[in-house]
């Protein structure tokens, strides 16, 4: 069986991300995989949909009880082919309680030979910090996968991973761990520090770093709130297919790094001018911030010019539009006009109206002036046949005191 320890001191480096994708891609291409819960935190036992404190039985036992075989703890998962030796909150008091156990390094190992043939490969979580833990998960296995952020401080731990797994394979007999290959993590090609970090690791690690790099995607962070691997939460994401090229990569058996290197001395030389050289890149990163801000501001530029272009043509339209809006005031004015000069000619014409009736009521005043005239001659005439009336009265009247004198 191959054993295969996901490790790295430095907390945050996506060690359990890689651990249960990992597994879940190597069981997907046929392979017999269990994975070793071995962080006390449990988010490995989390990432399969389980819940750490409603377990009866978990890595601690097999650890501190050797009464407790391994197989009694192992539970399937919803992938065929993977199984899950889980863990808890528990497992943080096993490093001092191992203490007290002969052989406390090789606790685990012993374990896993007595289910040596019921699986192809082992993949271990392992806990943030070289203790007994990590310890026995390196005597145990035969490859070490490191994971590393794209980031100056996770280039702090390697040459202590280094160190220690070339201890372990001089005093463990017949222990032939060897570092597989640093895997990077959390990548982001969009800044150009990050881009300068890859280029820069891959000159100096050379076949140690693995082609396969994992990007930074929501999928992954995703993935383990609906307890499962990417692979089945999101099949076709990113992060699915670049893990699946990463157990691609395993399976079709890469060359050992160590293999590519004289000894681990020349390794851990690598690593100190490595981090030599990513504090200049450090010192760096103002100038590579600066010219990042720069490119921005040229591309504001060319977006300003895009929309100084736009604005002309704008300025254009605004331009005929204020033409058309004068237009449109003028003939609004002009509308004005002749509404106004409608009203004035309904005016005049009622005023030739009032014309016509004052010269009717002229007319009538003139007959009115006529009939009074009339009246004046009417009354006169009747004036005169009055005193007619009277002369002829008094004619007679004189005529018959003639008579009477006579």
């Amino acid at each position: 069986m191959r054993t295969i320890a996901i490790a790295n001191q430095k907390g945050g480096c996506g060690k359990t991300t890689t651990a249960v994708n990992l597994a879940a891609a190597l069981a997907e291409k046929g392979n017999r995989t269990l994975i070793v819960d071995l962080d006390p935190q449990g988010h490995t036992t989390l990432g399969f949909g389980y819940d750490p404190d409603a377990l009866e039985k978990s890595v601690y036992d097999v650890l501190i009880n050797q009464q407790v075989p391994i197989s009694k703890v192992i539970i399937s998962t919803k992938f065929d082919l993977l199984d899950l030796a889980p863990s808890n909150v528990l497992l943080s008091g096993a490093e001092l309680e191992l203490a007290a156990i002969p052989g406390k390094e090789l606790v685990l190992a012993k374990q896993l030979q007595t289910i040596n043939n019921e699986y192809d490969i082992c993949v271990i979580d392992c806990p943030p910090s070289i203790g007994m833990l990590t310890l026995n998960a390196l005597i145990a296995s035969t490859d070490v996968i490191v994971p590393v952020q794209v980031h100056y401080y996770a280039m702090e731990g390697l040459k202590q991973l280094f160190e220690t797994a070339n201890i372990i394979r001089e005093n463990f007999y017949p222990n032939t761990v060897r570092i597989l290959g640093l895997l990077l993590t959390f990548v982001e090609n969009t800044t150009i520090f990050s881009r300068q970090i890859q280029q820069q690791m891959r000159e100096f690690f050379g076949s140690l770093v693995f082609d396969t790099v994992i990007h930074k995607t929501v999928r992954l962070a995703e993935a383990p709130s609906a307890g499962e691997p990417v692979l089945t939460y999101a099949p076709k994401s990113r992060g699915t297919e670049e893990y699946r090229a990463l157990a691609d990569e395993i399976i079709n058996g890469r060359p050992l790094a160590s293999e590519k290197m004289s000894d681990d001395e020349t390794a851990e030389e690598k690593i100190s001018i490595e981090k030599v050289m990513v504090e200049e890149t450090s010192d760096d990163e103002v100038m590579v911030e600066e010219t990042s801000d720069d490119e921005a501001t040229v591309e504001q530029m060319s977006n300003d010019e895009a929309t100084v272009e736009e604005t002309s043509d704008d300025e254009v339209m605004v331009e005929q539009t204020s033409d058309d809006e004068a237009t449109v005031e003028q003939m609004s004015n002009d509308e004005t006009v002749v509404e106004q000069m409608s009203n004035d000619e309904a005016t005049v014409e009622e005023m030739s109206n009032d014309e016509v009736m004052v010269e009717e009521m002229s007319n009538d005043e003139a007959t009115v002036e006529q009939m009074s005239d009339d009246e004046a001659t009417v009354e006169q005439m009747s004036d005169d046949e009055t005193a007619e009336e009277k002369i002829s009265a008094e004619e007679v009247m004189v005529e018959e005191m003639n008579d009477g004198k006579e």
